[in-house]
């Protein structure tokens, strides 16, 4: 895969590396971010490896590291996953994993360009996604980027003794071109 770099005012993405394994792994064992994943727990490099080479690098996934544009530190990552290219489709995904960068629009900067990127790029129709109805930030940061509120899976998600609702959002290429 060749490098992309996709820059905007306060993140900059760059295409995902084997040699970011550290990097991912560290963030996805943190707390504080798989607790609002449905894998819990911590990553194991080798887990990270695996996902690079069936999903990353045949073309299911296009990952990227964000990075600040103040500083260039790279502080998480953003993908479009399950990539449907028959029906246009592609699940987002994002991640902060340094706590220092959370909260400053770092995310929200990543998610406006990588929808550029899977409308104008990948040619995508819809990129969904879920998130724990319970998660009011991250919600609030994707409907600032674009994404509507679809419906709500109730208790569909059981861990840690507990429930849990899934809230479903979507864009479409029409409503982010408008809002372009």
């Amino acid at each position: 895969m060749s490098e992309k770099r996709l820059i905007g005012e306060k993140a900059i993405l760059r295409s995902i590396t084997m040699e970011d394994t550290p990097l991912i792994v560290k963030w996805r064992s943190l707390p504080s971010v798989y607790n609002h994943l449905y894998t819990r727990g911590p990553l194991l490099a080798e887990q990270h490896i695996k996902w690079m080479q069936t999903r990353v690098m045949t073309g299911q996934c296009h990952q990227f590291i964000i990075e600040d544009a103040k500083t260039g530190m790279p502080v998480g990552s953003v993908f479009i996953k399950n990539i449907d290219y028959e029906s246009k489709k592609g699940e987002y995904g994002i991640f902060i994993g340094e706590e220092a960068a959370r909260g400053r629009g770092i995310g929200s900067d990543a998610a406006r360009l990588i929808l550029s990127y899977g409308f104008k790029e990948i040619g995508l129709n819809r990129i969904y996604l879920s998130v724990f109805a319970k998660n009011r930030i991250a919600i609030e940061s994707y409907k600032r980027a674009g994404f509507r509120e679809e419906g709500m899976l109730r208790e569909d998600y059981y861990a840690d003794g507990q429930y849990d609702d899934i809230l479903l959002m979507s864009i479409l290429r029409k409503e982010w071109e408008k809002a372009e």
